[in-house]
């Protein structure tokens, strides 16, 4: 048992150092551009200049346990990034990596050491950094299906000639950060446009069950009409189990599993999953795209054990194959696809393995896990990082490290060798909000990952939503008591004059808010909301009584 537990602690060292030198070399030769460079150890903006492996990378220098860093910067995020700037940004890729980040730091900052306000989680400056970065995609929201556009200026809103086309996932990948947003600060726009989107979505599915992979958010037309569960699609699927986890929503779960139907009716061949029409259900692509291998994952959140073990093997077949998953593999023959062998360095493979392996505790998960570092470490380290494969074949090196490799990729492999992590609890251990009645429970266990691997804590949003409601009530029933009730002398002079006005009451003799006004800066604190850690293992998705 020991060795066991010292070869895990080995691997989580040597995890630690190759994210250090990763994380290193963007700070020495890339910040404050978005991504580094590796080749030519310089950086590059790419999904809109606002530091993105920064906000990217803050989550896991907190799970690999560096306070210290994580303070740091925060701090400095909050000194320089504006989202005021003149950029054409993807609202999909800010949603996931930017807000999403945000959010999930701000909900672990406490965690970190930070000094926090009163009232946090419910309010704290990273988490009106992302709401500023969400209401910068809110007008890509403003079309006549509720679905947005896949790019908005973040300072003029969406370009007139910006096209239409989107791809399903930039539709539907909201939910959990927008209703994160919205439960935390109060403002129910996010995750009301979010839910706009998924259920005009819903509505454009094939008569077989099926949705496309772009669509035209002016007229709801399908213009790809491939169906599957990979490049353009995964993370609607995704968000449609997290979000019904997070936010014990029926709907959303009973919108995947419809979905689930058609795909394994008319797309899962042996345990892997095709491409296919999605109208009449015939096979247009017989490939797994690197992309699917989130879903045994996924799979392992309904209680699918068994299908998940299966189609988890045949994805770990290629990687040995290669030393790596190719974006594109032809099932017929065996081999990557012209033009597709590249290996940008992807988590989802691991993503699979480390929700596998705490569902089973088998160790072949492990041993993917000791395969991926290996071969990232042998094919794609370089002296300022780690390249992407731009040839699985012959390990060809491309010259880019995508903020998620930081982001996601170390972080599961480092949870997958980590079984004591804070992530991992299963309800033992919890904190205790600041409110002022400091009576809110948090980190209890449950965590969901974004599809950027940012982790969200549910009960923060349970917390800070009952709160709200009851603020909301209060405030109701203080309306009511402040309005005075008339004498008998003012309702005989409003019969003899109607144009008398009743008098006015000085805001300060009451504690409520006039009809129709907002309170600035509240100060918020979190009562009790029962939580059930276990959400999310084998399939106990939803709390007795939901």
């Amino acid at each position: 048992m020991f060795g066991a537990l010292d070869i895990a602690n080995q691997h989580r060292e040597k995890i630690k150092s190759m994210f250090y030198h990763a994380y290193n070399s963007y700070l020495d030769h890339a910040y404050p551009y978005d991504e580094l460079r590796p080749l030519t150890c310089d950086g590059q903006d790419t999904w809109g200049s606002v530091s993105l492996t920064l906000i990217d990378a803050l989550d896991t220098l907190l799970i690999l346990g560096n306070y210290t860093e994580f303070q740091r910067v925060a701090t400095l995020l909050q000194d320089t990034v504006d989202f005021d700037i003149d950029v054409n940004a993807s609202v999909f890729e800010t949603n996931i990596r930017v807000v999403g980040g945000l959010l999930s730091a701000h909900l672990l900052s406490k965690r970190a050491g930070m000094e926090v306000e009163p009232g946090w989680p419910c309010s704290g400056p990273l988490l009106r950094m992302a709401e500023d970065a969400a209401r910068k995609l809110l007008p890509a929201f403003q079309t006549p299906t509720g679905m947005p556009y896949g790019t908005v200026n973040l300072l003029r809103g969406v370009n007139p000639t910006e096209t239409p086309v989107t791809c399903t996932a930039g539709v539907g990948t909201f939910i959990l950060e927008f209703s994160a947003l919205s439960r935390l600060t109060g403002d129910p726009v996010f995750e009301d446009v979010a839910r706009k989107a998924l259920r005009s979505l819903w509505k454009t599915r094939s008569e077989i069950g099926l949705v496309g992979n772009h669509i035209d958010v002016l007229s709801k037309k399908w213009v790809a009409q491939d169906a599957g569960i990979g490049a353009g699609v995964d993370s609607y699927f995704e968000y449609l189990v997290k979000g019904s986890i997070m936010l014990q929503d029926e709907e959303l779960l009973s919108m995947f599993l419809e979905y689930d139907k058609a795909i394994k009716n008319y797309t899962k061949f042996d345990d892997w999953y095709l491409w296919v029409q999605m109208h009449k259900g015939t096979v247009s692509m017989p490939v797994f795209q690197s992309l699917e291998a989130f879903w045994p994952g996924l799979q392992s959140l309904i209680g699918e054990l068994d299908s998940a073990l299966r189609t988890f093997h045949n994805y770990y077949t290629v990687w040995r194959q290669f030393g790596g998953l190719p974006e594109f593999y032809s099932i017929p023959q065996g081999y990557t696809v012209d033009k597709r062998e590249g290996y940008p360095l992807r988590p989802e493979l691991i993503e699979s393995a480390m929700y596998l392996y705490k569902a089973t505790g088998d160790h072949t998960f492990l041993q993917l896990g000791r395969d991926a570092v290996e071969s990232i470490e042998k094919i794609t380290r370089v002296p300022c990082g780690y390249a992407s494969v731009k040839d699985i074949r012959d390990h060809k090196l491309d010259n880019r490290m995508e903020s998620f490799f930081l982001a996601e990729t170390i972080k599961y492999l480092y949870l997958l060798f980590d079984p004591d992590n804070f992530l991992h609890n299963s309800g033992l251990d919890f904190e205790l909000g600041t409110g002022p009645s400091e009576d809110c429970v948090l980190g209890a266990g449950g965590y969901i990952f974004n599809t950027e691997a940012h982790p969200l804590d549910p009960a923060a949003l349970h917390c800070c939503s009952r709160k709200q409601e009851e603020r909301r009530e209060l405030q109701d029933i203080l309306l009511n008591l402040s309005e005075p009730l008339p004498s008998p002398q003012d309702t005989q002079s409003q019969e003899t004059d109607s144009e008398t006005e009743p008098p006015v009451m000085d805001p300060s003799e009451s504690i409520a808010l006039k009809p129709g006004s907002r309170r600035k800066a509240p100060l918020l604190s979190c009562p009790m909301q029962p939580f059930s850690a276990r959400l999310a293992v084998m399939g106990q998705v939803f709390t007795d009584g939901t």
